[in-house]
């Protein structure tokens, strides 16, 4: 679907990899914006313990996994895309910008 509507011939991995690049600079938008790691959450409801039902007393995991997830994404442990990251997706020049 994309072929026909853009023009290029995207495959399965070149998606995968825009997205990332996508992803990418969305974070350093929101870094050069002022947002920082301790925004990085979900709204407290999510947050606080189910109350009820097969899952109650369960909650998200969200702190306790978040310095997991920035490594899975190739950013340090502030949530910044590391160097070698942005080399990778071909975005080496915008180093600067999470300096």
């Amino acid at each position: 679907m994309m072929a026909p509507a853009t023009g290029f011939n995207f495959t399965f991995d070149k998606s995968i990899t825009q997205g990332d690049r996508i992803w990418n600079l969305e974070r350093l938008f929101n870094l050069r914006a002022g947002f920082t790691a301790a925004d990085d959450t979900l709204p407290a409801r999510v947050l606080e313990p189910v109350p009820g039902g097969p899952r109650a007393g369960s909650r998200a995991q969200l702190h306790e996994n978040l310095q997991t997830y920035y490594e899975l994404r190739g950013w340090d442990e502030r949530g910044v895309p590391t160097k070698e990251k942005l080399a990778e997706l071909g975005l080496e020049d915008l180093w600067s910008v999470t300096g």
